[in-house]
Parts: structure tokens; sequence; C-alpha cells
């Protein structure tokens, strides 16, 4: 039998929800970036640049890294995925593969960090890294010394432009 390598959040919602809101300062908006306050360390980067990827080769590899390093980091427990006015979810990033389905026949991570029309975030359990990904600026913030030290000069060769290192823009 398969393992659950993620579950929806159901009772805990509301308080992980509050939790986050407490201590990003969550802004949802259309028109003022950043929509977090964005902690240190934490690189942000824009988003534009996979607007021409043929094939979504950079964004797939954009994905690659990121759930590379939250498996590394996460070891045998969880992560949060945050998935904003939808359904989010536990997730065992050592378990996702072929062979842990959840739902049947549909292998792999819940959701891209990669925010296609809504606001995607993955935390650590205790919140000390994790990745803010904003539809509408578009961009993501990577936060937290140990996720950046490990997808950071990756994440450089994707994206290029950094737009705000621990919230505070870069001048080119």
């Amino acid at each position: 039998m398969a393992m659950r390598a993620y579950r929806e959040l159901t009772g805990d919602e509301k308080v992980v929800w509050d939790r986050f809101d407490a201590l990003f300062d969550f802004r949802p908006s259309m028109h003022r970036y950043p929509a977090i306050t964005e902690p240190t360390p934490s690189v942000t980067w824009s988003l534009n640049g996979l607007e021409d990827d043929p094939g979504y080769a950079r964004l797939d590899r954009l994905v690659e890294v990121i759930h590379t390093g939250f498996t590394a980091l996460a070891g045998a427990g969880s992560i949060l995925r945050l998935d904003w006015q939808h359904p989010s979810y536990r997730v065992w990033p050592s378990l996702v593969g072929p062979e842990n389905i959840d739902p049947p026949g549909q292998p792999g991570w819940p959701v891209s960090p990669y925010p296609d029309g809504d606001y995607y975030i993955y935390l650590a359990e205790d919140f000390r890294f994790g990745t803010f990904g904003h539809p509408w600026e578009p961009s993501l913030c990577v936060f937290g010394g140990d996720l950046l030290d490990l997808v950071e000069v990756d994440l450089h060769d994707i994206l290029g432009k950094v737009m705000r290192r621990d919230g505070q823009r870069v001048t080119v």
C-alpha cells in the first residue's frame, strides 16, 4: 500500500494561516508589492524571465531546485504548503514520488512553488525557511539561510534578476 506524501490541512489550517499572517504581515494585493514583510535572510527574484521559456525547461528546473532543497532540509519530516483561498497541505517531501501517490494516479507535489494565479507558499513547520510566490508581481521570495545555501546559486542561474535582498530593493 502506498504511503500518503501529503494531506490536506483541516482543523489546524486557520492556526497556520494566523501564524503566517502575524509573522509575515501578509497583505494580499494585486497592486502593492511585496505582499509580505520579507524576512532576513531572503532573496526575491523576478519571475518575468520565465515568460520566454520554450518547453518550460527553466520552470521545471526552478521547481526541481526548490523541491530538492525542501527534501534535503525536511528529512523524514514535513513542511507546509499554503495556497491562499484554496486547500492547504502538510507535505512529507521524502515520500513524494511515483510509489507514493495521493490522490491516486497523481504522483508528485501538491502544486508548484511557481505562483500560477495565486499566492503559493511553502514553509518549514517552524517557519524558519520557505518560499513565497507572488502571482501579480510576479516574484519568488526564498527565505531562511539553510534553504538559501542550497538553492541560491541555482536560482540565480535560472532566474537571473534579483529584485530584493532581505526585503530591500536591489539596484543594478
